[in-house]
């Protein structure tokens, strides 16, 4: 077995064959590490041949449910035997609250084990008070070391583990201290086997870096099998708990909570949980696609004219970059004047929106604030704005129409060649942005 020097930054993971001061992939400052890697392994079981597809047998998954609706509804219907969730979120956010009251809702079916790295008994007996939560087959372990995690998981026979957090974990297979690279990445893979070898379901909280990544390398997130990150501002009620990798399911569904007094509660019909509900210029409605689940929110801009050569455009909520096209395709061809305004963007409920759906919503409300006009009331606008203005139907329009007519909207802006079936509301149909002003300001 051949081994080679190699300098991991601690902050990213690169590798690199030599030292250099700075790394190169994240800019951090000395950084880097020396570690010694495996080239070359034995071959872990002799005579091994290769199946044919056909012949591997499928075993069907059972779902294990959570308790709670909307946690199932992002794992893509439940937990599997073996599988390994990784739950990143800001401090605060909520993570060991869900995590506590999906052990009490699984303990029932399996003993469950809580290993703490960063609080003690006592304090988590006290959050568990506060949360009604009894626990009579929830373990709690006070520890640190990989090894002993697992032996205890063992020992108890436990069908769920949770890891509080990952970076708080050691392993003697490294030698770096707590929260580094390898150990993060020798750490994640031990629990990894462990609930591959034995069934055991394996949460894993993960602390996040000042950019909202999960902070390690990103071989973590490699390694897993699910990955859930949880959004919201910390200091407001609604929580936002998105897939970003299942290998069980879909990665597009959205769980959407309330922290309160006593822990989480589902909202499992959002409803106008996005909508301000003022009727002012620069805000319009909108009913974009998140998974399964159609979701009413409002886009809200706001322009100020600005003595700088250039203008500060700020998106929340909103991808910059598809910010930045719109404002161009208005200015080129709505001839709109935006180029000399300071633009400020933003989704009501602090929801991201990532779906090409909303842009003409986006659109007209930064028309609307240019104009000082506010839209019809209960008026739903969906669909995707091209570079020439055009207006291109979004997916599964017909369920987004449905959703708006069901929550009280009347009147629904869509693209001209979309084909829809028939439904009880008001149809208007536009083929470009210019059409789609005079139809709603003019």
């Amino acid at each position: 077995m051949k081994e080679k020097t190699l300098y991991v930054c601690g902050e990213c993971g690169y590798e690199t064959p030599r030292w250099m001061g700075r790394c190169p992939q994240c800019g951090s400052w000395n950084t880097l590490v020396e570690q010694e890697r495996v080239l070359s392994r034995p071959v872990t079981a002799a005579g091994t041949k290769a199946t044919p597809l056909p012949n591997v047998l499928a075993e069907a998954q059972t779902r294990i449910p959570t308790g709670i609706s909307e946690l199932d509804r992002v794992l893509g219907g439940g937990l599997v035997k073996g599988m390994v969730v990784l739950i990143g979120g800001d401090p605060g956010i909520g993570k060991s609250t869900l995590l506590l009251e999906t052990a009490e809702n699984l303990c029932a079916q399996t003993p469950v084990l809580y290993v703490s790295g960063e609080e003690s008994n006592s304090q988590i007996r006290l959050r568990a008070d506060r949360l009604g939560v009894r626990g009579e087959n929830v373990y709690l372990y006070p520890e640190t070391s990989v090894e002993e995690a697992i032996e205890r998981a063992k020992e108890i026979k436990a069908g769920v583990l949770i890891v509080d957090s990952i970076q708080t974990m050691e392993s003697a297979a490294a030698e770096s201290a707590a929260g580094s690279v390898s150990q993060v990445r020798a750490a994640t893979a031990l629990f990894t086997r462990f609930a591959k070898e034995t069934g055991t379901v394996v949460f894993i909280v993960g602390h996040v870096t000042k950019d909202g990544a999960i902070a390690g390398p990103r071989v973590l997130e490699h390694i897993v099998d699910t990955v859930l990150y949880f959004e919201g501002d910390r200091h407001e009620g609604l929580r936002l708990l998105r897939a970003v990798k299942n290998r069980f399911g879909s990665t597009n569904e959205l769980g959407v909570f309330e922290m309160s007094e006593t822990g989480m509660r589902e909202v499992t019909d959002p409803g106008a949980l996005f909508v301000s509900g003022q009727h002012v210029p620069g805000t319009a409605i909108t009913c974009v696609l998140e998974g399964s689940r159609p979701l009413i929110c409002e886009i809200q801009s706001l322009l100020c004219p600005t003595p700088l050569n250039s203008p500060r455009r700020t998106a929340v909520g909103v991808d910059y970059n598809r910010l930045n096209v719109l404002l161009a395709v208005l200015e080129r061809k709505a001839r709109l004047k935006v180029s000399d305004k300071d633009v400020y963007c933003d989704v009501a409920g602090n929801l991201r929106v990532v779906d090409r759906g909303a842009d003409l919503a986006t659109a007209m409300c930064i028309a609307s604030s240019i104009l000082e006009k506010p839209l019809p009331e209960k008026t739903v606008l969906i669909g995707e704005v091209g570079l020439t203005g055009e207006i291109r139907p979004a997916s599964r329009l017909d369920v987004r129409i449905r959703e708006a007519i069901r929550l009280g909207y009347e009147t629904v802006l869509v693209p001209k060649n979309a084909k829809l079936p028939d439904l009880p509301c008001r149809l208007v149909r536009v083929s470009d942005v210019s059409e789609a002003i005079r139809a709603l300001f003019l």
